[in-house]
């Protein structure tokens, strides 16, 4: 997700993703370093979970990168550079390794906080946290990023962070700074087109959206209410407020995440140096589950669930990476010799697998 962090009741610009399921070989873990102005990538022991570093990592980013995203297919990864204001592109080798693409890097907008890429690998939306807009790009073959016609497209007051329903039809924006969230429908091109009813209001300073993954509801983490917006998503794509909404989190919820069975929902709360956990309701109301919260490290930033993998990973300010193995039950477990070192301020974590 993006992305900042946050100290004292203000905002420092921070991102993020975590994991889940069996690691399979060729099986990697990208971690953007905020003040390490890189990009840490890992090799995922699958028996266990354990990192071990790629050779050449870390590998150069722009400064102070604050979001990673990887593609479908596992052949790229992508990295915002909050202070150069572009985007970062890599080809993944087969050992893990990242090598710029074509053209790398690529223009954004003031401020980059977030990006997030269609399911079906086509285009990438980034947030650009002081213009108020979001930068969409076609992506080629090889990687490379072109912007679209129309792009960048008007957000709501600091746009924090985007989220794109699973179908690919629509984008959800969190605007920190207007405490709501601003719809779009997409269309074919890429093209962002405001819903009727957008924004749809939120808590104080949402920072972090997600969509479950069947495409029905949508979650908001508000940073400064301790709480998590949640709604149900209407044909059209707009949002209704699921029966209970809000939910309450630990403090200063700030990247919410949701795991690949959809029925949990894992929130990195940054003052409160933990993980909270929720079960999904049919009609998307959240329960936490035993045990929740989850010790993690120092401000815990962003939190990322593999599809595949029975992992998760939580990228700590305090330059560790948390890991755990993530029961049937959601239920977290620290893996052996977690926490792992990582860059300086790692804010941001993504998976990808050894391209074929």
């Amino acid at each position: 997700m993006i992305r900042k962090r946050f100290l004292n009741g203000s905002f420092m610009l921070v991102a993020s993703l975590v994991l889940l399921a069996r690691p399979l070989p060729g099986q990697f873990l990208y971690v953007a370093n905020f003040d390490g102005k890189n990009v840490s990538a890992y090799r995922i022991n699958d028996s266990g979970g354990t990192l071990t570093r790629v050779p050449g990592s870390p590998f150069t980013a722009g400064n102070n990168p604050v979001a990673v995203a990887v593609h479908p297919t596992g052949k790229f990864v992508y990295v915002a550079n909050n202070r150069s204001q572009n985007i970062s592109a890599y080809s993944v080798g087969t050992d893990g390794a990242l090598t710029p693409v074509p053209g790398s890097p690529f223009a954004a907008g003031k401020v980059p906080s977030a990006l997030a890429l269609d399911r079906a690998g086509n285009f990438a939306y980034v947030t650009n946290l002081v213009d108020g807009d979001v930068s969409v790009f076609a992506i080629g073959a090889n990687g490379a990023l072109t912007s679209i016609a129309g792009s960048p497209f008007r957000a709501g007051g600091g746009p924090f962070s985007v989220a794109i329903d699973p179908a690919g039809k629509f984008a959800y924006v969190a605007n920190f700074n207007s405490d709501n969230l601003s719809a779009f429908g997409i269309d074919p091109s890429g093209a962002l087109t405001p819903l009727s009813d957008s924004p749809f209001r939120a808590g104080k300073q949402p920072v972090s959206v997600a969509v479950d993954t069947t495409g029905k509801f949508v979650y908001a983490a508000n940073f400064t209410d301790n709480s998590i917006s949640a709604y149900s998503i209407g044909a059209n794509g707009g949002l209704a407020p699921v029966p209970g909404s809000p939910f309450a989190t630990g403090r200063r919820p700030i990247w919410i995440a949701i795991g690949s069975t959809g029925k949990f929902v894992y929130v990195a709360n940054a003052l409160a140096n933990n993980v909270s956990v929720y079960r999904i309701g049919s009609d998307g109301a959240l329960s936490s589950i035993q045990g929740s919260p989850f010790g993690a490290g120092s401000l815990p930033s962003s939190v990322a669930i593999d599809p595949v993998a029975g992992f998760a990973y939580v990228a700590n300010a305090g330059d560790k990476l948390s890991a755990y193995h993530v029961a049937s039950n959601g239920i977290l477990t620290p893996i052996p010799g977690s926490p792992f070192g990582a860059g300086r301020q790692p804010i941001s974590v993504a998976i990808a697998r050894s391209p074929k």
